[in-house]
């Protein structure tokens, strides 16, 4: 199965669970995004990867038009009902590969993607789309995991089992680079983290047979030496834990 059949599998099974968890609904990491955006009332835009869509109705209730793009028609589906819940008519939703999105050049205002980077096996192709829709002068936002340098194979080798579409999270220092890689001035940088129950996290998810055993050992290992960077602690019997996040943002240069 190549990588786009496996987001495809894992994202019409998970589109559901994701779009009513923690991760999706995070108040704190949305108010980032936006605050990094700094969108304008008259402004247009683009969320990469949009998932349910709720990033996208975030931006189209402060801008004149949000527009989602996705692969998975099962999310774009959830990012439908997320509109008309929330009475929205300044939307719209594509599907299509973000790694060559169907828009022109200099199309958008701000450009977003919210804990998406991870899945794409070439997260820097999928930057220099954001940059090239985006108008000079406008703004790129990236949010996802960003597990500590020292961490970060563990943290990987932990969600590539828990989802077989995940390809790596990046720690922020490489984040930056993709950044700096793709031609943007120094961005700003936001660190926050997230946090998860694992019973939660597991019960939206699809690992192969065998591998949430394999999965829930890590975690109790992690209790005393937090490998993962996840800063894990048992309450009534339960394992919680925080993923580190990392919100990026940048002007789109002037040619």
């Amino acid at each position: 199965m190549g990588h786009s059949e496996q987001i495809l599998d894992q994202f019409t099974r998970q589109a559901e669970g994701f779009a009513r968890s923690p991760t999706a609904r995070s108040e704190d990491i949305l108010e980032r995004i936006l605050r990094l955006a700094r969108p304008g009332a008259q402004d247009l835009a683009l969320d990469v990867a949009c998932g349910p869509g709720l990033l996208a109705c975030a931006l189209a209730r402060q801008m004149r038009y949000a527009t989602g793009i996705d692969l998975t028609p099962a999310m774009l589906e959830q990012a439908r009902r997320a509109q008309q819940e929330q009475g929205l008519t300044n939307v719209t939703w594509d599907q299509g590969d973000v790694t060559a999105m169907p828009y022109g050049d200099a199309s958008f205002d701000v450009v977003t993607c919210r804990f998406a980077f991870h899945h794409f096996p070439d997260p820097s192709a999928v930057l220099r789309e954001m940059r090239r829709v985006g108008r000079a002068g406008g703004r790129v936002v990236v949010a996802d995991s960003a597990p500590a340098g020292e961490k970060a194979d563990a943290f990987n080798a932990m969600e590539k089992l828990r989802d077989p579409s995940h390809a790596r999270a990046l720690p922020v220092g490489e984040m930056v680079a993709l950044f700096r890689d793709a031609g943007f001035p120094e961005p700003q940088v936001e660190r926050t983290r997230l946090a998860l129950s694992l019973d939660e996290f597991l019960s939206r998810s699809y690992p192969r047979e065998g591998d949430e055993a394999r999965i829930r050992e890590m975690f109790e290992r992690a209790l005393t030496d937090d490998a993962m960077d996840v800063e894990p602690r048992r309450e009534q019997g339960e394992i919680r834990f925080s993923v580190p996040v990392a919100i990026v943002g940048a002007q789109v240069p002037h040619a």
